[in-house]
């Protein structure tokens, strides 16, 4: 485990201490907890991809194949 040093302002600290003595805890624990889950988050790069990922899912089924002939589809004969 790595340790940390941060600096705060006096009635951040005191805040903190405050809290803490309203859960039962310690400073270090209300940090402890606080970077756990900020590190559990989603990026916004994995946001993004599991995005892309439910949209590329979702037109699994195209094809272009399947499409028209530009020709049909403006109503055009087609040219020769």
């Amino acid at each position: 485990m790595k340790n940390v040093t941060v600096s705060l302002p006096e009635l951040v600290y005191r805040r903190a201490r405050i809290k803490a003595a309203e859960r039962d805890t310690s400073v270090t624990a209300l940090v402890r907890e606080f970077l756990m889950k900020l590190g559990e988050e989603e990026s916004d790069f994995e946001r993004r991809q599991r995005l892309q990922d439910e949209v590329l899912a979702s037109v699994r089924g195209f094809s272009a194949g399947d499409r028209r002939p530009r020709s049909d589809v403006h109503g055009r004969r087609a040219l020769r």
